[in-house]
């Protein structure tokens, strides 16, 4: 795929997904269900307090949209009961509402009735931008601080899985850092290198992994024909492999206020796709998510 809309197109031929929302009292969340329902992509069990869901439909003139509400005001309970509608297979997706990260993930992470976890929870953001030709995944931005070589496999594996959902047969991976070469005074060009040789070594599977790369001569040809970079990744990136939540974090925002992209993004590593947005993302960026998720869902 090439664009963040040939996911609709897909889901358009699937069955209508079923999607449990804690906390779903807030209006960007309800806007974007009214919107994946309107596209028939889903159907939301929405949790949360009922007078207040009614009162954001209202104020922000959501016409009445095919879901399931259950009334409860408190945050944790309705996390818990989110996540038991996922474990007894009621409900194929989850979302994040009004509800803080950490006890959002408390309620997954739960060793007693939470959710089971594959290798590592790790945030995969989709962006298309209209000067190139390719979607590129973006990992990770949101969920581990400053992981090591080890989470970074880990890490990879999950964008992997994303990008070849989205049918990208062979993805190319570049490790970022501040530059093309090795510093040893710079463990994430040194991170990068050990990665790099471990996919040579066919260590990690089912894609190709190079590194350390700068951002530019990973996702440009010239810039990378013009340092004189000999690399299968160099200039044809599709997945971006960030050191640390920092520069990430920076990343992937300076692209949303600076930049004219569409995103969507999930967190992976779980039984089901989870989409976790910031309340600053767009009512589209939540839409994408819901749809990209919608269609991980289906493509296990």
């Amino acid at each position: 795929m090439k664009k963040i809309s040939e996911i609709k197109d897909k889901l358009s031929s699937l069955e209508k997904i079923t999607i449990a929302i804690p906390a779903a009292h807030d209006d960007a969340v309800l806007l974007a269900c009214a919107a994946a329902v309107k596209a028939d992509l889903i159907f939301p069990i929405l949790i949360g307090n009922k007078d207040k869901i009614e009162s954001i439909m209202k104020e922000e003139s959501i016409e009445p949209f095919d879901c399931e509400i259950i009334d409860e005001s408190d945050n944790k309970l309705a996390v818990a009961k989110a996540v038991s509608l996922v474990t007894e297979k009621k409900a194929s997706i989850l979302m994040k509402g009004l509800v803080g990260t950490s006890d959002f993930l408390k309620g997954i992470l739960n060793k007693q009735t939470g959710l089971k976890i594959d290798g590592l929870l790790s945030h995969v953001c989709v962006i298309e931008h209209k000067d190139y030709d390719r979607l590129f995944f973006l990992s990770d931005v949101a969920m581990n601080i400053d992981p090591d070589c080890t989470e970074k496999v880990k890490i990879i594996n999950n964008a992997v899985k994303v990008a070849k959902a989205l049918e990208i047969d062979v993805p190319k991976v570049a490790m970022l850092s501040a530059a093309e070469t090795v510093s040893l005074k710079m463990q994430s060009s040194i991170d990068a290198a050990i990665i790099a040789k471990m996919s040579d070594r066919k260590q990690i599977k089912g894609c190709i992994v190079d590194g350390p790369l700068a951002l530019d001569n990973a996702v440009s040809m010239e810039s990378a024909e013009h340092k004189g970079i000999v690399s299968p990744v160099a200039g044809k990136a599709d997945v971006l492999i960030v050191p640390e939540i920092n520069g990430g974090n920076y990343l992937y925002k300076s692209l949303v206020y600076f930049s004219d992209v569409k995103i969507g993004a999930v967190i992976c590593g779980a039984s089901v796709p989870i989409v976790l947005t910031s309340r600053s993302d767009s009512e589209e960026t939540k839409f994408n998510s819901i749809m990209l998720a919608a269609y991980l869902s289906q493509k296990k």
